[in-house]
């Protein structure tokens, strides 16, 4: 009986007190907004720059010759380390680690041609496990290279998006022919088209992709320009890198803690730092919108007091019939409450539709595709209710201490 006197009561005030009724909902409204809203594009820049990293690929290092800073058993500083696609091999059999490994030769400057379309862009040959460690996934109706290639040295090339388009338009590539340095190979796939922030030799949309074996026969080459390498599932890359170090400076001798040996690029740790930076960036987001609730629930407080002085003789009217302090208590409280949960239902109305609306916009390049935020959401509802909670608790306290007499006296 008492709730439904309370929203009675509550009704007739937001009927007589339209402005006030607004101001007191606004705080909570746009307290709660902010909440939603920062939490959706936060996690939504998070995940498009953890996909723009997965863009090169995930949980991978690409190593690359270096020279040695240290003399190591007899031998001086100074020494160039190349390895071969034999070390490669080697290493995928020796080093339990590794879950997969390619090595990468590269020709920067291969001429490409297609009826009267000529370009110049980077070649490379590498090893199936290639595509998979670094995302190179095939349109519908392609594929990549395959062991069948590798072994039969087969002249099959597989291009990024770009570069297709730059050669055949809106003609379809798979299955044609195109001449490198004029010797023909067959188009097998294309790129589907990825975001990719992250590179060391060019982006992957303007490359062309054929079989090691095939390159290494077309070129004669001994050593290799880089290898990748993507850590088994279960395995760190610190334990990749240590199994790399030890086997080489066996090999080629030099000193296994000599850093400058081989020169190791490891995108995993940039995928830690952009971890950790949006998980700091969560917190000072969380920070905000705790902040920007509580000075909602100051403002509520404030206006619930002026209530106070207002319904000062309707509470000593009700204390003189009876009412107990607890009575006074709850109702002050309960029209806290609804006040600050209907403000909370607006502000997460308002920013779920402010979210679905974003999309249409094509920002995700710049912002992400902002995501509402379940955790945010929880948090927000908690803070929404301890807030609302505080804001009235204090009003009610000093209502229900008013005595009958000075209630009747103070109007």
């Amino acid at each position: 009986m008492i709730p439904l006197l309370s929203i009675r009561q509550f009704l007739r005030d937001m009927r007589h007190q339209k402005l006030r009724t607004l101001m007191t909902m606004g705080g909570i409204l746009w307290g709660t907004l902010a909440i939603v809203l920062l939490f959706a594009f936060g996690k939504g820049m998070h995940e498009a720059q953890m996909k723009s990293q997965r863009g090169m690929g995930e949980n991978i290092a690409i190593v690359w010759s270096g020279l040695t800073s240290k003399p190591w058993q007899g031998f001086p500083r100074g020494r160039s380390i190349e390895f071969t696609e034999e070390d490669v091999a080697i290493m995928k059999t020796r080093i339990s680690s590794i879950g997969r490994i390619s090595p990468e030769y590269s020709n920067w400057n291969a001429h490409m041609q297609y009826g009267k379309k000529n370009i110049v862009t980077n070649l490379i040959g590498v090893w199936p496990e290639f595509g998979e460690m670094r995302n190179l996934i095939p349109e519908v109706g392609g594929r990549f290279i395959d062991a069948l290639d590798i072994a039969l040295k087969r002249r099959v090339v597989f291009i990024g998006d770009e570069l297709k388009q730059q050669l055949f338009g809106d003609q379809e590539a798979i299955g044609q022919y195109i001449f490198i340095n004029n010797v023909p190979f067959q188009v097998i796939g294309v790129l589907k088209t990825k975001k990719q922030d992250s590179s060391y030799s060019g982006r992957d949309n303007r490359k062309a992709v054929i079989p090691s074996s095939t390159l290494q026969g077309m070129y004669s080459r001994s050593y290799l320009n880089d290898f990748v390498v993507q850590n088994r599932e279960g395995s760190s890359m610190a334990a990749v890198k240590s199994g790399i170090y030890e086997l080489l400076s066996r090999k080629y001798r030099f000193d296994p803690t000599d850093t400058e040996a081989l020169s190791i690029w490891d995108t995993t740790e940039g995928m830690k730092f952009i971890s950790t930076f949006f998980l700091a960036f969560r917190i000072f987001l969380i920070g905000i919108g705790m902040a920007t609730l509580i000075t909602g629930g100051i403002g509520v407080s404030n206006i619930m007091n002026v209530v106070l002085e207002e319904r000062t003789k309707e509470i000593g009217i009700k204390m003189a019939l009876g009412a107990k302090k607890g009575m006074i208590m709850t109702q002050f409280i309960f029209e806290t409450m609804l006040l600050t949960v209907l403000g909370g239902i607006l502000g997460y109305i308002i920013g779920a539709g402010i979210i679905r609306i974003i999309p249409l916009f094509k920002w995700e390049d710049y912002i992400g595709t902002p995501q509402i935020d379940l955790l945010g959401t929880v948090l927000a509802m908690v803070v929404l209710g301890i807030v609302g909670l505080a804001a009235g608790y204090f009003p009610a306290r000093r209502a229900a201490n008013l005595q009958p007499v000075q209630a009747l006296k103070l109007f």
